[in-house]
């Protein structure tokens, strides 16, 4: 079916169980930020795949919902149906709860799953549509996505505490201590990174990013864990049940909650569906307060910190041989999008400890560079010749840390305005880096560190400037971030990107980013003050540089960066490309 042809099956069945709209956001049942295929329905009504975005259908009118970093991609991907694209952010454009106000009267039935929207998402629409009914017991999707994907089944694998630096036994004494403060006696977790930390498994059941898909119920005496048992080994069940685990499955939560009786739960509202909580008795007190496990989460212990250390000197070395690879052969042979990811891939595939990519890899050529979150397909893949700017933001996932990095990189004669426009974003990612600031500080007041060399000339970008980011966990993790929305203090362990960018839209994009790991940097009478140590090993755009705007701390940042890039990566190297990177890092 056609995106229009799914839209009137989708209206049918509203019309027959006389819903006014129907909600269909970017969510699984564990408020995922990537799904598994199965929970893939808006994409599937839409044909927009980014990661983030709404769908709302009434009878007369559809429209998607997404943010900057879509705002190209999905126009083009819905420019052949009925939807209409709402740029959420700009200004004068309304958020889909007050279309959905002003399109509809009072006593409209709103509908959605209530199975993949969270306890404070139906508190949301509640309140903004206070005049109108709720219907969220069944799923319309269901009924007409006839071949849909099943809920992946793939193997458990354990994570040794050798890379984890935290035993699960250790992990669940201090969530139970924590439970013990909070006067709670059960923790629901549904937020697949959090059990994959809590337990110290990884899986594949997402692309991309190493979990379990399953949920889990923290009591002072267990750990229920449900999955379905064919994804466990008797190895691991064996492991997990010697350190106080026990089994239901997957599909059991609910009725396993419905049985609790008078008793205290701690779901976390933003992580926990409506229909989960709607399933636990009237009679039970329920605390609604974030996931115990999350800031535990956050803050790295050093182990895990050395680890993504070792994992991003790894990624250096994939990502200098790519470097030199596609500088020696752009203009000698045919390249595309597609073609230097896979090459990029392979050559990640070779370093120790790797799993597997942290994300798709953005690649981004000339105006394709200039969308955010650009996806390049095999069919429309764009060409690569020896001209003209290249964007590219990949990661990997290794056994000791997840790596997430872009470079923008220059075939040919750069123009002056490009120069400028690189070495802007160049000097904003190092006075980020280079930031010291109080304990305390949140992201969105370092945030500024980053735009202020483009402020300073008129120009900005639309994005975070930073994302927190897994240990061998997902790519982007919370609670902290740097953006001006951010109001979680950063601390010590915490591990975010750096990166500042600039779009010029047909033109090119440039952006750069590196992980960085809050460190404390000066104590004293006054306090802690804390600032970042430097994990991405990789060189800049040497060519793209104006010197001259550099101050005399820029440069010293620099080259003493470009100093242990040349220094970590250069073992690893043959002699060509050690050649080639000693070039490229030269002092300035």
């Amino acid at each position: 079916m056609t995106t229009n042809e799914k839209i009137s099956a989708l209206r049918k069945l509203m019309s027959e169980k006389n819903i006014d709209a129907w909600i269909v956001p970017s969510a699984d049942p564990h408020q995922s930020e990537y799904v598994a295929p199965c929970w893939k329905s808006r994409a599937w009504l839409s044909n927009f795949t980014g990661s983030a975005g709404t769908i709302v259908v009434t009878q007369k009118k559809s429209g998607l919902w997404t943010d900057s970093r879509y705002y190209l991609q999905a126009t083009k991907e819905i420019e052949n149906s009925e939807i209409e694209l709402f740029k959420s952010g700009l200004p004068d454009v309304p958020t889909y709860l007050e279309w959905l106000d002003s399109e509809l009267p009072d006593e409209s039935t709103i509908g959605f799953d209530g199975k993949v929207l969270s306890i404070n998402q139906v508190k949301n629409l509640k309140n903004k549509l206070s005049g109108m009914k709720l219907n969220y017991l069944e799923n319309l999707i269901d009924e007409i996505w006839l071949d849909a994907p099943k809920i992946p089944q793939n193997p458990v694998m354990e994570l040794d505490p050798k890379f984890t630096g935290e035993s699960r036994e250790d992990k669940f004494k201090r969530v139970r201590e924590k439970m013990s403060e909070m006067e709670c006696n059960y923790h629901v977790i549904s937020s697949l990174d959090d059990i994959a930390w809590l337990l110290n498994i990884r899986g594949t059941d997402i692309d991309y990013n190493p979990v379990v898909i399953s949920y889990v119920l923290v009591s002072k005496i267990d750990v229920v864990l449900f999955v379905n048992s064919n994804k466990l080994s008797k190895i691991v069940i064996d492991n997990l049940e010697k350190d106080g685990v026990i089994f239901q499955n997957y599909e059991d939560i609910f009725g396993y909650l419905s049985q609790l009786l008078e008793t205290k739960i701690l779901l976390d509202p933003d992580k926990t569906s409506q229909t989960l909580r709607d399933s636990i008795p009237e009679n039970c007190e329920v605390i609604l307060e974030q996931n115990i496990t999350i800031p535990m989460k956050a803050e790295k212990n050093e182990i895990e910190i050395e680890g993504i250390r070792q994992a991003h000197i790894q990624d250096g070395v994939a990502m200098v041989k790519w470097l030199f690879w596609i500088n020696e052969n752009v203009g000698n042979i045919e390249m595309d999008e597609v073609s230097v990811a896979e090459k990029l891939e392979r050559l990640r595939s070779l370093r120790e400890n790797i799993k597997g990519l942290s994300f798709n890899s953005i690649v981004g050529y000339k105006e394709n560079g200039a969308i955010v979150h650009y996806s390049a397909k095999r069919n429309t893949a764009k060409k690569i010749v020896k001209d003209g700017i290249l964007l590219i933001d990949s990661g990997g996932q290794y056994l000791t840390g997840t790596t997430d990095i872009t470079r923008t990189i220059n075939f040919s004669k750069p123009t002056e305005i490009q120069k400028f426009h690189y070495t802007l974003v160049l000097k904003g990612h190092i006075d980020l880096a280079t930031a010291i600031f109080p304990d305390g500080t949140t992201g969105s007041q370092i945030d500024t560190f980053a735009r202020a060399a483009l402020w300073n000339n008129g120009l900005n970008y639309g994005h975070g400037t930073g994302h927190g980011v897994g240990h061998f966990l997902g790519v982007h993790e919370g609670p902290q971030s740097i953006s001006s929305r951010s109001k979680v203090p950063l601390k010590k362990g915490m591990v975010c990107s750096n990166e500042p960018g600039i779009y010029i839209e047909n033109e090119y994009g440039i952006r750069i980013e590196n992980v960085v790991v809050v460190e404390e940097k000066i104590v004293n009478s006054y306090g802690t003050f804390l600032g970042f140590e430097n994990l991405t090993i990789c060189p800049y755009a040497k060519d793209l540089i104006k010197i001259e705007l550099l101050t005399k701390q820029e440069k010293n940042w620099l080259n003493n960066y470009n100093k242990e890039v040349f220094t970590k990566i250069s073992p690893f190297l043959s002699i060509e490309e050690k050649q080639w990177l000693e070039e490229m890092t030269k002092e300035i």
